[in-house]
């Protein structure tokens, strides 16, 4: 048992070696007080002269040269042991140290992702959160440094466990590949909404609630959904898809899927998602002519503008607003003096579709 390597893999484990050999040690008085018995009836029988014991072949110079090692053996055990517990105790300490920031870099990691995917305001003042946001990432990256460092001395010590944390520098690393990615995606997708609105007409209010409605089926804050969440999502939204059986066809929603995910990936991002939805908003508007007329046909005797009277008329509140601030002052041809109250839809829709 003393001579056994000592190679344990916890601070437990070196604790037990230490109490068990403490309580061999204890054990040894009694040893002692047999071995001091067995030096007396040897010097006895030696005051006999006679010879050699026929009973035993050990003899006494033997019991104490075995005696003798065992005190060299116990001291070197002493040592290793000591040595031992002085390694799990700094094996522990690396072991507490990846642990504490591996686990707060986790936490950063899951917050940022709430956040990010919980904007708020103007789509100009998310997207102005969302770029911050994404440098505070890519500035954290000096964090993972710091934690993958630590993981290589763990590894280094051949410590491959560690029971203080459930995170690996390879899963945090690409956790926060993940995040840096979310949010460019993030920038993206809201770059791609105020072009949609700027351009399409495509108000800010249907564009947060396509928003809002994914977010909420975002249970994880991933940025994706699968297909059931999405399928959950556009009836949410108003889209009359029918209820089929599990495993059974379904056409119309096979049909949208082709559109968002054609290489079926199993998941929709919410860019494919935003661009999805801005497209069936606007899917029937499709040339300028188009529009040109449909501003003709509600503008009185078919004239070259549109007042503000006509858009209200005819517009909601939102869309027509929408139009006034986009839509110069008609200048009429003939007097080249700007008509009161009238808005140019000409102009306004040839520069639409230019951009």
């Amino acid at each position: 048992d003393l001579t056994d390597p000592v190679r344990c893999n916890s601070i437990e484990e070196i604790r037990a070696l230490r109490e068990a050999h403490q309580q061999f040690q204890q054990s040894l008085s009694g040893a002692q007080n047999d071995f001091e018995v067995l030096a007396q009836l040897d010097r006895q029988i030696k005051n006999f002269n006679v010879g050699p014991n026929p009973y035993t072949w050990f003899t006494m110079e033997a019991l104490e040269d075995t005696w003798r090692n065992l005190q060299k053996i116990i001291q070197e055990r002493d040592v290793e042991l000591a040595k031992e517990y002085q390694r799990q105790e700094e094996n522990d300490r690396l072991r507490r140290e990846f642990a504490k920031y591996a686990n707060a870099f986790h936490h950063w990691i899951t917050e940022t992702r709430s956040s990010m995917m919980e904007g708020s305001g103007t789509l100009e003042a998310q997207l102005d959160a969302t770029r911050r946001k994404a440098a505070d990432v890519r500035a954290k990256r000096s964090d993972l440094k710091k934690i993958e460092d630590l993981g290589a001395t763990l590894e280094e010590h051949l410590i491959l466990d560690n029971r203080y944390t459930e995170h690996s520098t390879v899963g945090l690393a690409q956790q926060w590949d993940q995040l840096d990615q979310l949010g460019m995606r993030m920038q993206h997708n809201l770059e791609q909404q105020i072009q949609a609105r700027n351009q399409s007409g495509v108000s800010e209010d249907a564009l947060k609630e396509f928003s809002m409605m994914f977010k909420h089926f975002d249970k994880d804050k991933s940025g994706r959904l699968n297909h059931q969440e999405f399928k959950s999502c556009l009836r949410a939204l108003g889209y009359d898809l029918p209820m089929v059986e599990e495993g059974q066809p379904d056409p119309e929603f096979e049909q949208i899927l082709n559109v968002v995910d054609p290489n079926r990936d199993g998941y929709v991002s919410l860019q494919e998602y935003m661009a999805f939805m801005i497209s069936r908003e606007t899917e029937n508007v499709t040339t300028s002519e188009e529009i040109e007329n449909a501003f003709r046909a509600i503008a009185a005797n078919e004239r070259a503008y549109v007042t503000a009277d006509d858009l209200y008329q005819n517009l909601t509140k939102e869309m027509a607003e929408y139009c006034m601030r986009r839509m110069k002052k008609y200048v009429d041809p003939k007097t080249g003096r700007e008509v009161p109250n009238g808005y140019d839809y000409i102009d306004f829709t040839h520069t639409l579709f230019q951009n």
